[in-house]
Formats: structure tokens, C-alpha cells, sequence
């Protein structure tokens, strides 16, 4: 799995760029605000975060020069419904500062704005992202922050839903991950 891509910008346009590294030419695809980030001219180096997708046809880099940025694409594409060509139209229209705070309005009128995006799908995406606007506004710095990341990442892959996961994290007291999700699965017996 590729994770990031180091090397020489051989072309650059607003919504992809190609880098030669070891003599192989990538496309990489980027989101506007990855785009305005982005400094280096042609044939000077560039480092980018990768998220690669592996289709049946076709092998598509999306790269990024923030990882928060990438985070919350790969948070985007688990979404049903949500693919690819729709995050990267979400993180061309709002930061993921500006996207946590219309997760923490549930504006769907903001989310409407997104090109690609009707009433259904925001609000889909508002409900499956519930109570993740608070990672997404203050990153991922803080130990306590990265835990609870951790745990609700637990929770989801045992099958809980965003709405619930929210309602068992929160006021969660911060410790060892292993301890907070067993707190967390205490709750979830309460509801």
C-alpha cells in the first residue's frame, strides 16, 4: 500500500498533479485546497500523503499534503454512497476545520452546496459523521484525542452505529484505550 509519494513535480493542474520518482511518473489526484497548498513549481520536489484505491479498473492515488485532510477523505469513503469523486468534492468545497463546524450545526444547507450533493445525501453524511466534528476540528494532536479515536474506531468495527457510538463517548473518561472501551461497552448494555 502506498501511504505517500516523494519526488519531483513533472505537471501540476488544480485537481491533480504527477510526480516522478525512481522514473515513474504518478497522477495523483488532490482536492482544491491541497491544490492552493501547494507551492513548488515544475521539477522541484513535492512529499504527499497517498491513499491509494485498487478497482477492478483502475488504480487511483489520491494525495494529500495534510493528513487531517486525508483522514477525514478516508473517513468520507466509507460512507454508502460516498465515493471518491464525492469526498474530494467535499474537501474542494470546505477545509476540515469549516467541515467539522457544519458536522456540529448539521447544516444540510451547507452540505447541499457541495457540487454533487442533494438533501438526501447530506443529510446521510451529517448523521453517519455525528460526534466526529470534534476530532476533525482540533486534529489529531492530543493523546486523549488519539485514544478516543481508537476506541470509536473499536466500536465501529464491531458493528455499532455512528449515532450510539456518540451517545457511549461521550463523557468517556480518558485512560488506556483497552480500558475505555470496556467502559464504553458497559454503557451500551444501559441503552
Amino acid at each position: 500500500m502506498i501511504i505517500a509519494i516523494e519526488g519531483e513535480v513533472f505537471f501540476k493542474e488544480p485537481t491533480r498533479v504527477a510526480i516522478k520518482c525512481a522514473g515513474v511518473v504518478y497522477e495523483i489526484l488532490i482536492s482544491l485546497q491541497t491544490s492552493h497548498q501547494i507551492k513548488v513549481k515544475v521539477g522541484e520536489n513535492l512529499m504527499l500523503h497517498i491513499t491509494q484505491i485498487i478497482r477492478e479498473d483502475a488504480h487511483l492515488l489520491f494525495g494529500f499534503m495534510d493528513l487531517l485532510e486525508k483522514s477525514l477523505f478516508e473517513r468520507l469513503i466509507k460512507i454508502s454512497g460516498v465515493g471518491p469523486k464525492v469526498a474530494m468534492a467535499i474537501l474542494s468545497t470546505y477545509s476540515p476545520q469549516a467541515f467539522a463546524q457544519i458536522i456540529e450545526s448539521n447544516d444540510i444547507k451547507s452540505m447541499q452546496r457541495v457540487p454533487g450533493i442533494g438533501q438526501k445525501s447530506a443529510g446521510r453524511i451529517l448523521v453517519e459523521l455525528s460526534g466526529w466534528s470534534l476530532e476533525l476540528a482540533h486534529g489529531q494532536s492530543r493523546v486523549e484525542d488519539s485514544h478516543l479515536h481508537q476506541v470509536i474506531l473499536a466500536l465501529e468495527s464491531l458493528g455499532y452505529k455512528n449515532d450510539v457510538i456518540t451517545r457511549v463517548t461521550k463523557g468517556l473518561e480518558h485512560g488506556e484505550v483497552g480500558e475505555m472501551v470496556k467502559a464504553a461497552l458497559k454503557k451500551l448494555q444501559t441503552l
